[in-house]
Protein backbone atom coordinates (compact mmCIF):
# COMPACT_ATOMS: atom_id res chain seq x y z
CA UNK A 1 0.00 0.00 0.00
CA UNK A 2 2.96 2.33 0.59
CA UNK A 3 3.95 2.26 -3.08
CA UNK A 4 0.43 3.20 -4.21
CA UNK A 5 0.28 6.13 -1.81
CA UNK A 6 3.22 7.75 -3.64
CA UNK A 7 1.16 7.93 -6.84
CA UNK A 8 -2.21 8.74 -5.29
CA UNK A 9 -1.24 11.08 -2.49
CA UNK A 10 -3.20 14.27 -3.30
CA UNK A 11 -2.90 15.85 0.14
CA UNK A 12 -1.18 19.26 0.15
CA UNK A 13 2.09 19.40 2.02
CA UNK A 14 1.98 20.97 5.48
CA UNK A 15 4.65 23.57 4.69
CA UNK A 16 2.83 24.72 1.57
CA UNK A 17 -0.46 24.99 3.43
CA UNK A 18 1.16 26.99 6.23
CA UNK A 19 2.84 29.33 3.72
CA UNK A 20 -0.46 29.96 1.89
CA UNK A 21 -2.24 30.70 5.16
CA UNK A 22 0.49 33.10 6.22
CA UNK A 23 0.26 34.91 2.88
CA UNK A 24 -3.49 35.33 3.36
CA UNK A 25 -3.01 36.70 6.88
CA UNK A 26 -0.31 39.15 5.74
CA UNK A 27 -2.46 40.37 2.84
CA UNK A 28 -5.40 40.87 5.19
CA UNK A 29 -3.29 42.83 7.69
CA UNK A 30 -1.94 45.07 4.92
CA UNK A 31 -5.47 45.88 3.81
CA UNK A 32 -6.47 46.83 7.35
CA UNK A 33 -3.45 49.11 7.81
CA UNK A 34 -3.78 50.84 4.45
CA UNK A 35 -7.38 51.98 4.91
CA UNK A 36 -7.16 55.60 6.12
CA UNK A 37 -4.68 56.69 3.41
CA UNK A 38 -7.58 57.62 1.13
CA UNK A 39 -9.10 60.07 3.63
CA UNK A 40 -7.36 63.28 2.46
CA UNK A 41 -8.35 62.67 -1.16
CA UNK A 42 -11.89 61.72 -0.14
CA UNK A 43 -12.18 64.90 1.91
CA UNK A 44 -11.11 67.08 -1.03
CA UNK A 45 -13.54 65.35 -3.39
CA UNK A 46 -16.42 65.73 -0.93
CA UNK A 47 -15.65 69.43 -0.47
CA UNK A 48 -15.66 69.89 -4.26
CA UNK A 49 -19.00 68.11 -4.69
CA UNK A 50 -20.71 69.88 -1.78
CA UNK A 51 -19.34 73.25 -2.92
CA UNK A 52 -20.89 72.63 -6.34
CA UNK A 53 -24.37 72.78 -4.80
CA UNK A 54 -24.02 75.19 -1.86
CA UNK A 55 -21.55 77.64 -0.37
CA UNK A 56 -19.91 75.96 2.58
CA UNK A 57 -16.58 76.45 4.27
CA UNK A 58 -14.20 73.44 4.21
CA UNK A 59 -13.95 73.84 7.99
CA UNK A 60 -17.68 73.06 8.22
CA UNK A 61 -17.20 69.58 6.73
CA UNK A 62 -16.15 66.91 9.22
CA UNK A 63 -15.28 63.41 8.03
CA UNK A 64 -14.40 60.47 10.24
CA UNK A 65 -13.88 56.76 9.72
CA UNK A 66 -14.85 54.62 12.72
CA UNK A 67 -14.34 50.89 13.12
CA UNK A 68 -17.09 48.93 14.85
CA UNK A 69 -16.19 45.27 14.95
CA UNK A 70 -15.73 44.09 11.40
CA UNK A 71 -17.48 47.16 9.96
CA UNK A 72 -16.11 50.55 9.03
CA UNK A 73 -18.47 53.53 9.26
CA UNK A 74 -17.80 56.67 7.26
CA UNK A 75 -19.39 59.65 9.01
CA UNK A 76 -19.77 62.91 7.07
CA UNK A 77 -21.16 65.97 8.87
CA UNK A 78 -21.77 69.19 6.93
CA UNK A 79 -22.84 72.40 8.63
CA UNK A 80 -24.90 74.28 6.07
CA UNK A 81 -25.22 78.04 6.32
CA UNK A 82 -28.66 79.48 7.14
CA UNK A 83 -30.70 80.25 4.02
CA UNK A 84 -28.23 78.55 1.73
CA UNK A 85 -29.27 78.82 -1.87
CA UNK A 86 -28.53 76.15 -4.42
CA UNK A 87 -26.25 77.20 -7.22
Amino acid sequence: MGLLSVFFDNKPKTANTARERLQIIIAHERNIDSGPDFMPALRQELIAVISKYTQVSPADINISLDKKGHLEVLDVNVVLPDGSAAR
